[in-house]
């Protein structure tokens, strides 16, 4: 089915995830020239080489194939399929990198999925599993994606450069998607968060509480932050800390904010009281930009916005991210979608950044995901 459509073309590394996910939904071929070409080290990355190796696992019938060099890829996606599986990530990206590809991918497998990945779960670059399952569960249990066997667990910390954590992803199958209409925030009732650390003083993680807590109290009483020290093997294999927030408002929006201590040998040492007030504040400016959706699961609304009715869905964003944006472009590459986006000003809103609400505009194209 997949050999039928025609493939599509691109030149560089950037956005590969996005590439390679959206091929595997829409059954599209995708070849990917130039990759690094004049850079002195050319070629896929080892943490890009591992998320081709997942997107293999998760899939059955897949063709990769990889130039000597490793500057041309082309994949041809097989069948969703899913199962139980396990996966050693890179360690250098964190376990999000894939995760949020597999929240992408795992409602739509043949098998409901169930996968261990190891390796980094908090670093500096890549959502965490904390603010991801946070964030990201509810999101899908709009869309009518939930149940007992939607689960996230951190059964062990990571913290880069060595990694040494593990997490338990399971998903069910959806078939069909519910339509949404979220477009009122509400306002802010509550805020939650996880100070972790691992290797260091448990003094740390108390430190970290008491610095984000000295600016959020002035502005909601309702504030709980667990304190996570993990010990022994469920503390990876390098030291560190860090703190994520998410603020819950009344309609169900959830808003998150994250820092993570530098890795072990690299930069200046980071002070956990520095890492609790900027922590703090940037949670702070997530929801000064607002939305029902925070700007980490942009992507995911939308792409489950693509993949349910069409003509339906509506969600109000905040500003979109540059991510975002090469996102849309990609579904309007693979599935001939494109969505159709009213702004929304500050003064209409009466608070914070202006808005922008994306609907389903066209479809120029009905193709046959590779789940059907």
């Amino acid at each position: 089915m997949a050999g039928q459509s025609p493939s599509l073309s691109y030149v560089g590394c950037n956005f590969l995830r996005q590439r390679l996910v959206l091929a595997t939904l829409s059954g599209r071929p995708v070849k990917i020239r130039q990759i690094r070409a004049k850079e002195e080290d050319p070629g896929l990355r080892d943490f890009e080489a591992s998320f081709i190796r997942l997107i293999d696992k998760v899939t059955n019938g897949s063709r990769i194939e990889i130039n000597q060099t490793g500057t041309t890829l082309y994949y041809q996606p097989g069948l969703l399929y899913g199962g139980s599986l396990e996966h050693d990530c890179s360690p250098n990206r964190s376990i999000g990198y894939y995760l949020e590809s597999l929240l992408c991918l795992a409602p739509f497998v043949k098998h409901p999925l169930r996968i261990i990945l190891r390796g980094v779960t908090n670093d500096q670059v890549d959502p965490s599993v904390d603010v991801l399952k946070a964030t990201a569960l509810p999101l899908l249990k709009k869309f009518g994606i939930d149940g007992e066997s939607l689960e996230l667990k951190i059964t062990r910390r990571g913290m880069p450069p060595k990694g040494g954590g593990e997490v338990v992803f399971s998903c069910p199958v959806r078939k069909t998607l519910q339509p949404i209409q979220f477009t009122d925030p509400g306002k802010i009732k509550r805020i939650r968060g996880t100070a972790f650390s691992v290797r260091v003083s448990p003094q740390m993680v108390n430190r970290i509480v008491d610095s984000a807590r000295s600016i959020l109290n002035k502005f909601i009483p309702d504030i709980y932050i667990y304190t996570d020290h993990m010990k022994g093997t469920s503390s990876g294999k390098s030291p560190g800390f860090g703190l994520s927030l998410v603020a819950e408002t009344i309609n169900g929006t959830f808003l998150s904010a994250e820092l993570a201590s530098n890795p072990q040998g690299q930069g200046a040492a980071v002070l956990p009281e520095e890492l609790g007030q900027n922590c703090a504040k940037l949670l702070l400016e997530e929801i000064y930009r607002g939305g029902c959706v925070d700007s980490t699961n942009q992507s995911l609304v939308l792409l489950l916005m693509t993949l349910g009715q069409q003509d339906v869905s509506k969600v109000l964003l905040g500003p979109l991210s540059p991510y975002t944006i090469e996102f849309l472009r990609h579904l309007r590459s693979f599935f001939q979608i494109m969505f159709k986006i009213e702004t929304k000003s500050s003064d209409e809103e009466r608070k914070g950044h202006f808005k922008v609400v994306p609907k389903l505009r066209t479809l120029l194209k009905q193709m046959k995901a590779t789940h059907t």
